[in-house]
């Protein structure tokens, strides 16, 4: 009996032994219990504002989503755009969303109902930046330096505010990056048999279609629509032909002649990385006269040609066969202003106002022709030159090389996608004027490179 109570006694202080770890577990788990139960408690609050921007680095022509997400549902926001361009200037956009029954809103698919601009316009934030309050008058956005991007700061703001205001708080941001350039595109400045101008070639061995770009009397070595070309996989090259330091002087005169033009297609034609007979000729304004100037002459043979917007014929007086012509605003007498002061060169290019003996002739073209009007440029007689092009095609039974595209309320200048456009800019040769200006797309075909003007 003592052995078996003595057994029942060890029993019992084992046993006592086991529980109080046992019991002490318990309250152990009671805690974690409690602090579980505090986690879960605390993850019922919604997350900070997020705002997010996808691809965070793009080409100037393609479009970012952008979206928001952990908001208040059915609730007012902003979204504002802000970037300052390579002078400095501050350019900015804004747009009035509300969020949906799940706190978020997207551009790709949600409506704006105030700010820059109205609707669903998923690029809206970058088409429609336009020069802050208090800017400079007449600005227009022209990348310089293409091998760096537009850094553009996208802010969230809590209700339908203006930004201008300052009265509301950033909840949210991202900073995205426009680019002309692609990763891997080459850019070869040009100064060869007295040609001007910058060479950009994709990446790879190619060869590459190519395309030479000629700017207006703007002057000077535009390279960003070159570039783009390039990031396209077009060999492209910028020429400068007027205005630039390393041309004959003096700059606002055309010194340079027909001899120059076709130095530089040949340039482009016979580098070991471009398809010879895939050679095509882009012309904007002026450059529009000297794209067919050229095309109708011996010893150039371009794949096609495409002209923006611009002459058939000079709207400057020839000083040569050659092509050579007078400082560019000698002649005002077809200029014309507005109350305000701004001028427009429309009644210069009119065809019956353009120096005789200058007409390009259009009827010995042999490759296909892209004609691009605005119908309410204001710079150019484009409609007017278009009937011309298209009535002396039509005599010479040529008329399979043309396409016409007309835009009705598109004005002169033709500029990448989701870029801003501008009403008037500053141009150089009278700075306290300004050229109507406005917004265009572009378009990549697979044989051939096309810009068209989006109506306003």
């Amino acid at each position: 009996m003592l052995r078996r109570h003595m057994s029942v006694t060890s029993i019992w202080q084992l046993m006592g032994e086991k529980i109080t770890p046992c019991l002490r577990s318990h309250r152990n788990l009671a805690k974690l219990h409690c602090a579980l139960g505090a986690v879960r408690w605390s993850s019922s609050y919604r997350p900070a504002p997020l705002l997010t921007a996808a691809p965070v680095r793009a080409l100037i022509d393609e479009q970012t989503s952008i979206k928001g997400q952990f908001l208040p549902p059915r609730s007012p926001v902003t979204v504002c755009a802000r970037m300052h361009n390579e002078d400095g200037d501050l350019w900015e956009a804004f747009a009035h969303y509300n969020t949906n029954a799940n706190g978020t809103f997207n551009l790709t698919r949600d409506h704006s109902v105030g700010g820059s601009y109205l609707g669903c316009e998923p690029m809206g934030l970058f088409w429609g930046l336009q020069p802050a309050a208090g800017a400079r008058e007449g600005l227009r956005l022209r990348k310089k330096n293409v091998e760096t991007p537009y850094v553009v700061h996208v802010s969230l703001l809590d209700g339908h505010v203006s930004p201008s205001e300052g009265q509301s708080s950033e909840l949210a941001a991202v900073t995205t990056e426009r680019w002309y350039m692609a990763p891997g595109v080459r850019r070869i400045e040009i100064r060869q048999n007295k040609v001007v101008g910058t060479l950009f070639l994709p990446p790879g061995p190619g060869p590459f279609p190519g395309m030479l770009d000629l700017w207006g009397m703007g002057g000077g070595l535009v390279e960003y629509r070159s570039a783009l070309f390039a990031s396209r996989g077009y060999a492209s090259l910028s020429l400068a032909y007027i205005g630039h330091k390393d041309l004959p002087g003096p700059h606002t005169s055309l010194n340079v002649g027909d001899s120059y033009f076709k130095s530089a297609f040949h340039l482009l034609q016979d580098h070991h990385q471009v398809c010879a007979d895939r050679v095509g000729i882009i012309g904007l304004s002026f450059g529009v006269y000297l794209t067919l100037r050229m095309a109708t002459q011996s010893g150039v043979k371009p794949s096609c040609l495409i002209c923006i917007n611009g002459p058939v014929g000079s709207t400057l007086k020839l000083l040569d066969e050659d092509g050579r012509a007078q400082h560019f605003d000698n002649d005002q007498k077809y200029w014309t202003y507005d109350d305000q002061g701004v001028v427009t060169f429309k009644e210069v290019s009119l065809p019956a106002n353009l120096y005789p003996g200058s007409i390009a002739k259009i009827e010995n073209l042999t490759c296909p022709l892209m004609y691009i009007e605005g119908r309410d440029d204001l710079n150019a007689a484009s409609t007017e030159n278009a009937n011309l092009v298209e009535e002396t095609l039509r005599a010479a039974d040529k008329s399979h090389l043309l396409t016409r595209l007309s835009y009705p309320g598109a004005g002169h200048l033709i500029e990448p996608p989701y870029t801003p456009n501008s009403r008037v800019s500053l141009w150089r040769v009278k700075p306290e004027k300004c050229e109507a200006c406005s917004i265009a797309a572009f378009f990549i075909l697979p044989e051939l490179v096309v810009f068209a003007v989006c109506e306003l």
